[in-house]
């Protein structure tokens, strides 16, 4: 897997007003399985791209990353995603650009949040099926691990079902915990400290 990186800019005052001004505005440009892709925070104006990625994602991906069915995203349940303030909450989204329409194409994202311990916040990745087992979701959340090294987040905890091996997978290669949820046997729950 060749990986490059390449940072742009800050953000421009359009962005700014969509994102506070302490989440980070840089774009970070990767080659991944010979492609170039984009890793940025995402934002309010990122609604319609999210909406498109998970009404793309197989039946499976989307049970692994709501923990149960989910079709659509519902206006609010958008508008929360794509919100984020970048101390409680951050979410860093993959793209491509797509050759045949000129435009943006989510392929993934990584996102912790705030859940009530200061020190420990909750982590979910999702990658689209075309861009699995290619080094994305490890990628991803690599970026999300160092984005909370520098906000001094002490941990990341994701709970997953337990049946999920990919991210068993990646949460062994990135050498998280791994301990059974005692409020529901089908899931587990990975912990990294940082």
């Amino acid at each position: 897997m060749k990986n490059t990186i390449q940072t742009a800019g800050h953000a421009d005052s359009a962005e700014s007003a969509v994102n506070p001004p302490h989440v980070p505005g840089e774009l970070c440009h990767h080659i991944l399985d010979g492609k170039k892709i984009t890793i940025r925070p995402i934002n309010l104006k990122d609604k319609a791209l999210e909406a498109d990625f998970v009404k793309n994602l197989s039946a499976q991906t989307k049970h692994y990353r709501f923990l149960g069915g989910i079709n659509a995203l519902s206006e609010s349940m958008l508008k929360t995603l794509c919100t984020i303030d970048g101390e409680d909450s951050i979410a860093f989204i993959a793209t491509e650009h797509d050759p045949i329409t000129g435009t943006e194409k989510e392929i993934g994202e990584s996102r912790y949040a705030y859940t009530g311990d200061k020190s420990a916040h909750e982590i979910a990745i999702t990658i689209s099926d075309a861009w699995q087992h290619k080094g994305l979701g490890k990628l991803l959340t690599e970026h999300l691990i160092d984005y909370a090294k520098v906000h001094n987040i002490g941990s990341l905890y994701a709970i997953e079902l337990a049946d999920n091996q990919d991210m068993r997978a990646l949460a062994r290669e990135l050498n998280m915990s791994e301990k059974r949820d005692r409020d529901d046997a089908h899931q587990v729950i990975y912990s990294l400290t940082l």
